[in-house]
């Protein structure tokens, strides 16, 4: 896998995963729309540890920055 995610994207992903991790643990949010939540931040936290989003392929999407060679 290439990776498709620069920092800032992973940052973003990370945190809206913590967060909506606490507010399903805090009991702010529950029932089907908790456990849709929780499975997006596990998929937010898992493409951010391997900076890669397959959701991104089909569009041709790419927020990492590349360093060209001379």
């Amino acid at each position: 896998m290439k990776k498709n995610m620069g920092s800032a994207d992973r940052i973003v992903r990370i945190r809206l995963a913590v967060i909506l991790a606490t507010l399903y643990y805090g009991g702010y949010i529950s029932g089907t729309l908790g456990i849709v939540l929780i499975i997006v931040a596990v998929v937010f936290a898992v493409t951010s540890f391997v900076s890669f989003c397959p959701a991104y392929v089909p569009f041709g999407l790419n927020t990492c920055s590349t360093k060209e060679k001379k």
